[in-house]
């Protein structure tokens, strides 16, 4: 195969996952050694695995585990994933909270290998410290700031080409916490994680009230202009992505990265409401598709 072919799984059969390939691979036309589609083969010439769909969840989870097999054995990149439903793999014993955990789950060599969640759109990069979790869940401690931007740095200098990237932590509490008065997060945990970051030559800053963060960084993106920071660090899911998607719509990458390949994909969901109407917006999956083949 193709030393730089990327896999792109057609995602859950009764949403728009083969819609959104198809239409995506239509409009880019990427060469035939570029492409290989696992799922169903959607009548375009490219080199198809063709799996079973008695099953929706194991159908979806046989996907990305073929994806995860060829990028063991070198024979891929990247891969590409079209919308699953989390009920579904559940219903079929698939106790994952998204497709990030599964393929943290088949790519892993080792412990140290952990996915990362980061949005990608033009220059603004936004990654999530924790992800799927309840609010009540969320803990932050040093060493997982520490190690997580470690990677998030790794993937801006070796895959975005930046030489000295500066990254940006939004605080866990509003306003920063107010010195203590609205908590001691920012005080007992992200600003020592930030000085550390530092000594070790990475450029980290912050802990930024989030609200302030975004609203510059909302306005360079709808300006066309460059970003302060290569990339932002949010705490929790909600505080990135209410803000991403208010800015970008669908048109943020959902890149996976920290694993020994990248994987992206659209921000969209299944959509079962709208399956077989052909009305499905493919521009998503034109982006996940053009960003990977760009950083691999």
């Amino acid at each position: 195969m193709n030393k730089n072919k990327i896999a792109i799984t057609t995602g859950d059969p009764l949403g728009i996952g083969e819609e959104i390939t198809y239409k995506a691979l239509v409009n880019l036309r990427p060469k035939f050694e570029q492409i290989l589609i696992i799922g169903k083969d959607l009548g375009l010439g490219y080199e198809t695995i063709e799996l079973s769909q008695k099953d929706i969840g194991k159908y979806c989870f046989d996907c990305l585990r073929t994806a995860c097999d060829l990028a063991h054995l070198g024979q891929i990149q990247g891969i590409v994933t079209a919308p699953v439903s989390k009920e579904q793999l559940n219903k079929s014993g698939y106790h994952y909270s998204g497709q990030t955990e599964i393929l943290e789950r088949l790519l892993s060599d080792n412990d140290d290998e952990k996915a990362e969640m980061l949005f990608i759109a033009n220059d603004l990069r936004v990654m999530l410290l924790t992800r799927h979790l309840p609010l009540k869940k969320i803990e932050i401690t040093e060493d997982m700031i520490i190690s997580k931007v470690q990677r998030l740095n790794k993937f801006l200098k070796e895959k975005c080409n930046i030489q000295y990237p500066k990254i940006a932590l939004c605080a866990l509490n509003p306003h920063a916490g107010e010195n203590g008065i609205l908590g001691n997060e920012e005080i007992d945990t992200i600003i020592p994680s930030v000085q550390k970051l530092n000594k070790s030559g990475i450029f980290a800053y912050g802990p930024y009230s989030a609200d302030g963060l975004f609203s510059n960084a909302g306005k360079k993106y709808l300006q066309n202009k460059k970003q302060d920071y290569d990339a932002i660090v949010a705490m929790y899911h909600d505080q990135g992505l209410c803000a991403v998607k208010a800015l970008t719509g669908n048109d943020a990458v959902n890149t996976t990265i920290g694993l020994k390949i990248i994987r992206t994909s659209p921000s969209s969901g299944t959509a079962y409401d709208i399956k077989g109407k052909n009305i499905a917006n493919p521009d998503g999956m034109i982006d996940a598709i053009r960003v990977l083949l760009k950083l691999i």
